[in-house]
């Protein structure tokens, strides 16, 4: 009876391991076809500005995006977003992202990047700001290929877990993952996947921490004085 048990949850894992493949072997045979005939992927400038900007859930970095998009003609690119929209509209992409969710499996960095690229090249700017990406190494060393470039800066909402959890158990939007159970588990991910991508980008000098628990107008004042670094300033304003 035991073997027999164990035999059955071996197949029952080989399915899986199987189904998962599967989705990967699909993915790749459909990006080869895509990329047929493009001998090289085209990078991005070096002078382009590309901020990341990151935080724990609750840290309020939407609302600062915002801001910024407003005030300094950033365009806001948003990896969860670009997903969703893809998915939306039923290409095969957007079909290979659907299966992955329902697998319940990460969709691969390869897609992320390939989407942020798309959108960066049809948008015609020059200065972009890409919300809650890279979210894990994988992330940043698919973007750092596939885009040839780094960063200009990185921004770094921070904001204590009490203060985060206290936000977003406030917030009242209807998302199913804002109950306690779901947000510690984010909390978990950023710690174990998201703080050392932003270790990494703080060794090079380019990590922006930012006290984000202050209101609102106080924290952006601090993310104005970041961008002066860079020679930029508000639409019609001058930084002082």
């Amino acid at each position: 009876m035991a073997s027999n048990g164990a035999c059955d949850t071996m197949r029952v894992f080989l399915l899986a391991v199987g189904c998962w493949l599967n989705l990967l072997i699909k993915y790749y045979a459909m990006e080869s076809r895509a990329n047929h005939n493009q001998n090289s992927i085209e990078k991005f400038q070096n002078h382009d500005i590309i901020v990341y900007v990151l935080g724990g859930p609750g840290c309020g970095k939407g609302t600062q995006c915002s801001k910024i998009v407003e005030d300094f003609g950033f365009i806001h690119l948003s990896a969860g977003e670009l997903l969703e929209t893809e998915v939306k509209t039923g290409s095969e992409t957007g079909k290979m992202i659907q299966e992955f969710k329902k697998e319940g499996k990460l969709v691969p960095s390869e897609v992320v990047v390939k989407l942020l690229k798309q959108a960066m090249q049809r948008s015609g700017n020059r200065k972009f700001l890409i919300d809650g990406f890279p979210r894990n190494e994988e992330n940043r060393l698919t973007a750092e290929k596939m885009l040839g470039i780094q960063p200009t800066i990185v921004l770094v909402f921070d904001c204590s877990e009490e203060e985060m959890i206290r936000r977003v158990m406030q917030r009242n939007q209807g998302r199913v993952d804002d109950n306690m159970d779901t947000i510690r588990k984010r909390l978990k991910v950023y710690k174990e996947s998201t703080l050392p991508v932003i270790d990494y980008y703080a060794k090079k000098g380019k990590a922006r921490k930012i006290n984000a628990e202050r209101p609102v107008e106080e924290v952006f004042r601090s993310v104005e004085a970041v961008f002066s670094e860079l020679g930029l300033v508000k639409r019609g304003k001058t930084i002082v």
